[in-house]
């Protein structure tokens, strides 16, 4: 099963923050193929990323490199994102095993 990346760009008192971490710990048991990191903004890399990405609000969200969303975060659209990148990576493991 492909690896799904998972960051979570925060900042020290976001409770926005907090919240998408207790929503990652309440679902994570259904995404073992997901790996999460919690990056905060204050570190030489949370500040890397936030120029990279352009986040001007936390949490940013970065799924597989790509920002899913900052400020804030939809319940139903996070776990459809996920759903659609396991989907994609059966599909794609499935059709390398079709030309092996």
């Amino acid at each position: 099963m492909k690896t799904i990346s998972l960051i979570e760009l925060s900042s020290p008192g976001c409770q926005i923050c907090k919240a998408f971490e207790e929503f990652w710990k309440s679902i994570e048991a259904d995404w073992p193929n997901v790996k999460y990191e919690n990056i905060s903004i204050i570190t030489p890399e949370g500040q890397a990323l936030a120029s990279k990405y352009m986040i001007f609000s936390s949490p940013g969200i970065i799924i597989n490199g790509e920002l899913f969303s900052s400020g804030g975060f939809d319940k139903e659209k996070f776990i459809a994102k996920l759903s659609e990148l396991k989907i994609s990576a059966k599909d794609e493991s499935a059709s390398r095993g079709k030309n092996d």
